[in-house]
């Protein structure tokens, strides 16, 4: 019985992280878009500052899709813990640039940088500890 909950967990964390990375790519490159985007951009900037938050997202996407390829080429997915971390820490970053700029940062990104980052922290660990069982295993075999 437990066997089947931990699956069920493992499942749904799984499934979450890649809900998460769709999200956290479309998120990136939907904000190019101005219709279809799903935060609010200050229509209100020019110059310097004009779509600087749009080309960050859309570097996070990219960045995303860089990090998931080079996963799945080394099979390795612990990577994903830095990556979560460091969307949690976007949330400040966002605010500092909000504040530096005088500029209103659509309140939606704490949230959204928060639920990609937990996510990817949660599938990083999760990955982690089945490597380490299945390293395990091998050397008992050995």
């Amino acid at each position: 019985m437990p066997f089947n909950g931990i699956q069920s967990i493992k499942f749904l964390i799984e499934v979450n992280f890649y809900i998460s990375v769709i999200v956290l790519i479309a998120g990136g490159m939907l904000s190019i878009s101005g219709s279809y985007s799903i935060f609010e951009y200050n229509e209100d900037l020019y110059g310097a500052l004009d779509n600087n938050l749009r080309m960050i997202m859309v570097y996070l996407a990219v960045t995303e899709i860089v990090i998931l390829i080079y996963c799945f080429l080394r099979k390795n997915f612990q990577v994903m813990m830095p990556v979560g971390f460091f969307l949690i820490l976007m949330i400040g970053s966002m605010e500092f640039y909000g504040e530096i700029n005088t500029i209103e940062i659509d309140e939606n990104f704490p949230l959204f940088f928060f639920y990609t980052g937990l996510s990817h922290i949660l599938f990083g660990v999760m990955a982690g500890i089945e490597r380490n069982n299945t390293e395990a295993h091998n050397n008992q075999s050995s």
